[in-house]
């Protein structure tokens, strides 16, 4: 007897652009899912937000997310990862996964430096993993300005600008402790002339081993909603992500 085929719900979270490099792989791993993003462009970056401001914002959008009763729900933001992903998981009784920055395979090759927002570099959490994870060669440096550049530029990136906005380091490697970051990965790998580390791949891998097994049947393809911020501006850009990308 044939059984219906039941999609899993996913439900995003990220301050803005950046989780969309996230959601990207996610749906390259778990391509029959739904998925619904849920941002907040208009009040990047989150890396500047004070502790009470980021939970409550936090907090508004997971009420809206518990009403979708979703399978999981992903933390796209390292900030809001950072400092809220402890707070969230006391309040809601659905899976929450949250990106952190890749130190641990950065690690193993080396010394590396974690570029990250305010809030996410002075973050215990990111703090403790560097500890447990860094092998005690990891430096951990703020980029004030450069998630809200990318926000707000994504669609004529000076080179020249980002290239300001890096702190320099003689790190073997590069974490990237923002998914706003990813968008310049491969620029920020030039710039340094050594790899560059993001938490996109291990996050869609740790979803996906975490919902199990279910149909791929390609005639099960899941759709993406927006929700929240600007929804036309993250839908475009989804949509041309892998333009955007190289």
């Amino acid at each position: 007897m044939a059984t219906s085929f039941k999609k899993p719900k996913i439900c995003f979270f990220d301050s803005g652009i950046g989780g969309l490099t996230l959601l990207y792989e996610c749906v390259r791993k778990l391509p029959c899912a739904e998925y619904v993003y849920f941002a907040d462009n208009y009040n990047v970056p989150y890396g500047s937000l004070s502790e009470d401001k980021l939970l409550n914002k936090a907090d508004g959008v997971f009420r809206q997310i518990s009403l979708l009763k979703p399978s999981a729900a992903v933390i796209a933001c390292n900030t809001v990862t950072a400092r809220c992903a402890g707070y969230l998981r006391e309040r809601y009784d659905f899976p929450i996964l949250g990106i952190q920055p890749a130190i641990k395979p950065a690690a193993a090759a080396g010394s590396c430096a974690v570029l990250a927002t305010p809030a996410t570099a002075d973050s215990w959490a990111l703090k403790e993993l560097a500890v447990r994870c860094g092998m005690g060669r990891t430096e951990v440096l703020p980029c004030p300005e450069l998630a809200l550049y990318i926000e707000n530029n994504i669609y004529n990136i000076d080179k020249e600008k980002i290239n300001a906005l890096l702190p320099e380091t003689r790190a073997d490697s590069i974490v990237l402790g923002c998914t706003h970051y990813s968008f310049v990965k491969k620029h920020i790998e030039k710039y340094y002339s050594r790899p560059v580390f993001d938490g996109n791949l291990g996050t869609a891998e740790h979803l996906r081993t975490f919902l199990g097994n279910f149909d791929h049947h390609p005639e099960n393809t899941g759709k993406i909603w927006f929700c929240g911020g600007d929804e036309k501006k993250n839908s475009h850009i989804f949509n041309n992500i892998e333009t955007i990308l190289k």
